[in-house]
């Protein structure tokens, strides 16, 4: 029966509408998945040069307006762009790269009314511009815009305003939700204590390190029991072929995180892509050498069934070989950034750097479907490895420009502090130069305050409480109103409120100095 039939059939209860809704769906295109990501990076810029604009000790200051701002531009923009400006989404990249890139021209223009440097000496001035170490911003917009997207998506594919294509495929495919998990266990990989060396200055033996590690992964487990109890409680709907009946995604985070605590005592992290590639490439021949691909998307007896654990969660279980493969990478891509760097031109060799690994694994993903099979997040398959990677590095490299487009504003601007952004280090060879420009330039100075009242410092400050809170709330919009029916109006209302009440609430406490921890 398809799903028109089953959403007219009277007889359907609403429970199995809602599964059949969001599930037997193959996904969109690799093009269509970058797209997205790029949009963010642009939002992310455009905000910078709003509040470099219009923000300062005597225009906007209020929290309030300045949330208003942030909200406006890092998340209604993302609800727009996957519902109602979905069909026409390469139109509002192209038009907002045109805007960003005529308004840095603006910016410079007005420069050059005070200042007699030529463009040749405002790019080498810019390329010798220190930056500081202590705060990577790219790595936390990639961190903070996983968790705004997938709370973003979680609701809204509830919803029919979007598009069906976005939503997680059922065997294989690249859905834009696709990418969500392996996006967190990347993201997690990234500020690891292995990636940022904090290992090697332990007094702990590697086994007692292990021990650590275990422990710390109870919030993850309570949580994931939980998840499971609630669902089943309430007889909520469930995409059971994503990780089984049992299995869940904090479970996946938190058995990926034990594992490689494991591994990492056995093997140097900065040989981590060693480890990555074997774990992916070994599981992959499993796939294809055994009947291993067969269980995993027909159960034990060929025709779908559940009886008994390994059986009931077998999605889950065995894609934690990918999600691992996908974690050590993230580890060794984490060493690499978390080098010292202090020079603008030092982020660019960076740039290089992510941009040839993203097209390499381009590659190789197109040579794997080639070869082997299509990408597959039920299974975690080494193409899903392959895809999950390469856009992970695709997104940090588009954060990281972001950042250096608004590093490069400063430079030319004289401002000094944007939310969210790296600062600049006053050098003795620059000092002189740079103070006689900030104290000239035609630019409202950011007030201090305004970095502290900043969205994406909030969530980052709250990561797992937004992410709770998205799940929770999404259960109640879906237990309150009947999402598969409902009109563009009211889904798009809903949905922005529904973000709007989780950012408010990260928000409030951030700028009250609260961390929620229960751990």
């Amino acid at each position: 029966m398809s799903f028109q039939e089953k959403l007219s059939n009277p007889n359907m209860a609403q429970k199995e509408v809602k599964e059949a809704f969001i599930s037997n769906l193959s996904g969109t295109t690799l093009a269509e998945n970058l797209l997205g990501l790029i949009l963010s990076a642009l939002c992310v810029t455009c905000r910078g040069l709003i509040l470099m604009y219009f923000v300062g000790p005597s225009g906007v200051s209020s929290w309030k307006r300045l949330l208003l701002i942030d909200f406006i531009m890092l998340v209604a923009s993302l609800v727009l762009s996957c519902t109602v400006l979905s069909d026409v989404l390469h139109w509002v990249v192209l038009v907002l790269a045109a805007v960003l890139v005529l308004s840095v021209v603006q910016i410079y223009n007005q420069r050059k009314r005070y200042s007699h440097q030529n463009l040749k000496e405002v790019i080498g001035s810019f390329y010798e511009t220190s930056l500081d170490m202590n705060y990577i911003p790219f790595v936390t917009l990639f961190r903070v815009f996983v968790n705004i997207k997938t709370g973003i998506s979680i609701l809204a594919v509830d919803f029919p305003i979007f598009p069906r294509r976005y939503a997680k495929a059922e065997t294989y495919g690249t859905g834009i939700m696709d990418f969500g998990v392996a996006a967190f266990v990347f993201a997690n990989a990234l500020v690891s204590p292995e990636a940022r060396q904090r290992t090697k200055n332990i007094s702990l033996s590697k086994f007692s390190f292990v021990i650590k590690q275990i422990i710390a992964v109870w919030p993850l487990v309570f949580l994931g029991f939980a998840r499971l109890i609630s669902i089943k409680a309430v007889d909520y709907h469930e995409h059971i072929s994503e990780y089984g009946l049992h299995w869940n995604f904090f479970f996946t985070l938190a058995i990926v995180r034990i594992l490689s605590s494991f591994l990492l005592i056995l093997c140097p992290v900065r040989s981590s892509w060693i480890l990555s590639a074997s774990i992916a490439i070994g599981y992959q021949l499993l796939l294809e050498t055994t009947n291993l691909k067969q269980f995993i998307l027909h159960g034990s007896d060929g025709k779908d069934t559940r009886i008994g654990f390994i059986n009931a969660n077998r999605e889950g279980l065995f894609s934690l070989l990918g999600y691992l493969a996908v974690y050590m990478a993230g580890v060794q891509t984490g060493v690499y950034i978390m080098k010292k760097r202090t020079l603008v031109v030092d982020w660019i060799k960076v740039q290089g750097f992510l941009l040839m690994s993203f097209l390499i694994l381009w590659l190789l993903l197109h040579v794997c479907e080639a070869l082997t099979e299509h990408v597959s997040r039920r299974m975690a398959n080494l193409s899903f490895v392959l895809w999950t990677v390469g856009q992970s590095l695709f997104f940090l490299m588009i954060y990281m420009l972001a950042d250096l487009v608004l590093v490069f504003v400063k430079v030319i601007s004289g401002i000094s502090n944007v939310p969210s952004s790296w600062n600049i280090l006053l050098g003795s060879s620059q000092h002189e130069k740079d103070k006689t420009l900030l104290k000239n330039s035609p630019f409202k100075k950011v007030d201090k305050t305004t970095v502290h009242f900043c969205l994406i410092e909030a969530v980052s400050r709250n990561q797992l409480l937004f992410f709770l809170q998205s799940n929770i709330l999404t259960g109640l919009v879906n237990l309150i109103i009947d999402t598969v029916h409902s009109n563009s109006f009211v889904s798009l209302f809903v949905i922005v409120l529904y973000m709007f009440c989780n950012c408010f609430i990260v928000y409030i406490l951030h700028i009250n100095d609260i961390t929620l921890k229960f751990w």
